[in-house]
């Protein structure tokens, strides 16, 4: 299988040298990297070439690296029923800076890039209807970054009074815990809570 997908690697290397960044194979799979300007047509002739045919979108998903100047890797799997092969594609991009969408090649990239700008808050031009798709109209932030708050900023609830949905702040009714993650018989070096009242052994 590595030599299929090193051919198929070499191949579109050669055909598309300056829209390939790099490649490499690992774990049985093909992942190239990207001109983020290019990946219209690098996807266009991913699906057109009559000896790739990689006609299928399986996913379009956001990686997150918040300590890199260009913190978003947009990663994209196609698959190739004529090869029976999976190819993975990544560009990089940061917060500012968007990248263009695959709907004109591929229709049903359409939801999974409105996730990617929902959790990540990665944008798309060209996009036809760019607009949050699992989160609330009103939410605020994007839960899938890393540097989004485990709690978040608001909570929704029913408010039986008002008869409405209302948003609040978000208040925690109790301090996040703090785990030593000991081996429960090792045992810890202090008394837990309702465990004070124990006779030592």
């Amino acid at each position: 299988m590595d030599e299929t997908l090193k051919e198929i690697a070499e191949y579109i290397a050669s055909q598309r040298k300056a829209s390939t960044v790099e490649w490499h194979i690992a774990f049985g799979e093909l992942t190239m990297v990207v001109v983020p300007n290019d990946i219209v047509a690098m996807a266009r002739f991913l699906r057109d070439d009559p000896r790739l045919g990689f006609v299928n979108i399986t996913d379009i998903c956001g990686v997150d690296y918040p300590e890199r100047e260009k913190r978003f890797d947009v990663v994209y799997h196609l698959l190739s029923p004529r090869q029976n092969v999976r190819i993975r594609l990544k560009v990089m991009t940061d917060e500012a800076t968007p990248v263009p969408s695959l709907t004109a090649v591929y229709p049903g990239a359409d939801w999974f890039e409105r996730e990617a700008y929902d959790f990540y808050g990665i944008r798309f031009t060209g996009h036809p209807d760019l607009r949050r798709i699992l989160t609330d109209y009103g939410f605020e932030g994007y839960p899938l970054r890393k540097d989004f708050p485990l709690t978040g900023y608001v909570e929704v609830r029913y408010d039986d009074e008002r008869k409405r949905v209302v948003y609040e702040p978000v208040k925690l009714a109790q301090q996040f815990r703090d785990f030593d993650f000991l081996s429960p018989w090792e045992g810890t070096d202090y008394a837990l809570p309702g465990d004070e009242k124990a006779k030592p052994q």
